[in-house]
């Protein structure tokens, strides 16, 4: 992910700028150089960004930190309090067998 570096202070009405994202999500040293595509960031996003930073920075910390964290159920993985294993293999034969992939405990090809 390309971001230019903003100006003292961040970027400001006027401002714009382009980010770079791989096409989807994924990680971008996975993405082929021709799949990625441009998002132009205009005056309007800027404020209202700045706007939601505001906002949430006059919230309560507890507040701030209860919201700060979702909490995703990840199959088979919250099924059971905890698993141990004798080894590594063990371990990673196990995620291989029983996890879906898109939890990303496979092994890399």
């Amino acid at each position: 992910m390309t971001v230019p570096r903003p100006r003292a202070g961040g970027p400001g009405p006027g401002d714009s700028f382009t980010l770079s994202t791989p096409n989807g999500i994924g990680y971008p040293d996975r993405v082929r150089a021709e799949e990625t595509s441009s998002l132009t960031v205009d005056d309007a996003c800027v404020r209202e960004w700045e706007a939601d930073f505001e906002a949430a920075a006059r919230r309560p910390l507890p507040m701030r930190l209860r919201y700060a964290f979702i909490r995703t159920y990840k199959p088979v993985l919250d099924d059971a309090p905890y698993r141990s294993f004798d080894t590594m293999a063990e371990y990673r034969a196990w995620c291989e067998t029983n996890l879906p992939s898109w939890l990303g405990y496979g092994r890399e090809v």
